[in-house]
């Protein structure tokens, strides 16, 4: 049998995890899940015949690299910065990997070792990133192989909530690690340029530069500014497009709320707070505003945020019980940024029965035989429940595909790489298909940069 490690069993690993069992009897497929939680890597493998569930530790030299011995092909479902030790030992053992994490420079500097040895290093193949790739090149590839010139290239993906099961005023919850969505835009500023000229949006005004957008059948939704959407250019070999620009999507309203936090300070992650642990959730609001023995902190924040009592921004404030003097922040000396994504994970948290959404939008503006011309190419995905969520099907499934391709030697080019060659996009874009997540598309009139849907 063909031996596949996974490492890591958690919330994005189901859909990845249940395509391998399903296939594993006509593929002759062993799948090895490993998690530093046995429980959560039995939840996954379901005592399935061709599965083995195993408590894995990382860390442990001796046990990592007896697994990965052991397999045909690793996929590293770990955090980013645990993925270069599994990498250096898929190298040093002849092994193919799989991630869909971004390409870290250490992880890049493999590249040359991978090719010597015929390995495939397949990353970014999740979601974002990874079925934006996918869905970009296409597009991109067939504009191009007709002789068009691109002027315009816009994308945008957003982890949300299902309509059925938004019942909260922000219209969120999370569907991915809450503390990527805390420290969002952090790091530099949001990077991207319009009709050649380059903007730069510093992190404090991130979520008050935000761009409407409205999808047929779907309702109206706001995006802010990716981190650095001008290394797009050269990825996508568009060194020269006019117009490039990578957005996050969120429902209208969000941003404008979540700046509070930011303004605030409480997204701050570069400092710890004495005694956090034994502090309230009132306490810790307090702790951003002016020292006033007479004021209430209610009425210091409205003062501070010019906020009046009767606009929805309170109330959204109120809801995630911030003002709560019982309820304890229970965390070590933590950083603002954790003890707010511990407040809002009791709000945000999905339900057992809640479903959750994957919205991506990409539009494509292009010139040719002297005329201007206009697609945009949508998808829209449905979680089932709080387990086989949209997020872990679109993140998981690609990851799947993948390592059964390159098992299969459909995808074989070796080295580090990113999915956005033809050999790797066109099948697994097809098989995607078969599981709902295909994109709608249509033309539209060429409109470019349009100044009318930013806000702020």
């Amino acid at each position: 049998m063909r031996n596949i490690l996974v490492i890591g069993a958690g919330r994005s690993s189901s859909e990845l995890i249940k395509y391998l069992l399903d296939k594993s009897k006509i593929e002759d497929l062993f799948i090895v899940v490993a998690d530093i939680s046995l429980e959560n890597a039995e939840e996954r493998t379901q005592g399935h015949e061709n599965a083995k569930a195993l408590l894995f530790d990382v860390f442990n030299d001796e046990q990592r690299r007896e697994e990965i011995q052991k397999a045909d092909l690793v996929i590293s479902m770990l955090p980013a910065r645990f993925h270069i030790e599994v990498a250096k030992e898929c190298i040093e053992f002849g092994k193919h990997m799989v991630t869909a994490s971004y390409v870290s420079k250490e992880m890049k500097a493999l590249d040359t070792e991978a090719k010597a040895k015929g390995l495939v290093f397949m990353n970014e193949i999740g979601v974002d990133p990874g079925i934006d790739h996918m869905s970009a090149m296409q597009v991109i590839d067939r504009i191009r192989d007709n002789g068009a010139k691109i002027l315009l290239f816009e994308s945008f993906t957003g982890g949300l909530v299902a309509p059925e099961s938004d019942d909260n005023l922000w219209n969120y919850k999370f569907t991915w690690n809450p503390r990527n969505v805390v420290v969002a835009g952090q790091g530099g500023a949001a990077k991207f340029i319009q009709e050649g000229t380059y903007k730069y949006i510093p992190y404090h005004k991130l979520f008050r530069r935000t761009e409407f957008l409205t999808l047929n059948g779907d309702g109206k939704f706001e995006a802010y500014a990716n981190r650095d959407s001008l290394k797009y250019r050269s990825v996508y070999d568009l060194e020269d497009i006019p117009t490039m620009y990578r957005g996050t999507i969120r429902k209208v309203g969000f941003s404008r709320a979540w700046n509070i936090f930011v303004q605030l300070g409480m997204t701050d992650d570069t400092y710890t707070i004495e005694d956090s642990e034994h502090m309230s959730y009132r306490d810790f609001t307090n702790l951003f505003l002016a020292y006033s023995p007479s004021d209430s902190v209610e009425l210091k924040l409205r003062s501070y945020l010019k906020i009046d009592q009767d606009d929805v921004m309170w109330d959204k404030l109120v809801e995630l019980d911030i003002f709560n003097a019982d309820k304890k922040v229970g965390l070590k000396n933590a950083t603002p940024a954790q003890i707010l994504q511990k407040i809002l994970s009791d709000s945000w948290t999905l339900g057992a029965d809640d479903k959750d959404m994957i919205v991506m939008h990409h539009k494509f503006g292009y010139e040719i035989q002297g005329e201007k011309r206009q697609i945009e190419s949508s998808l829209v995905v449905k979680g089932e429940n709080q387990t086989y969520t949209a997020m872990a099907k679109t993140v998981g499934l690609p990851v799947a595909m993948a390592a059964l391709k390159i098992l299969n030697k459909e995808i074989a080019t070796p080295g580090v790489q990113i999915p956005i060659s033809k050999e790797v996009y066109i099948p697994i874009l097809k098989e995607l298909e078969e599981y709902g997540i295909k994109f709608s598309e249509k033309k539209v009139p060429y409109l470019g940069y349009n100044p009318e849907n930013v806000i702020g």
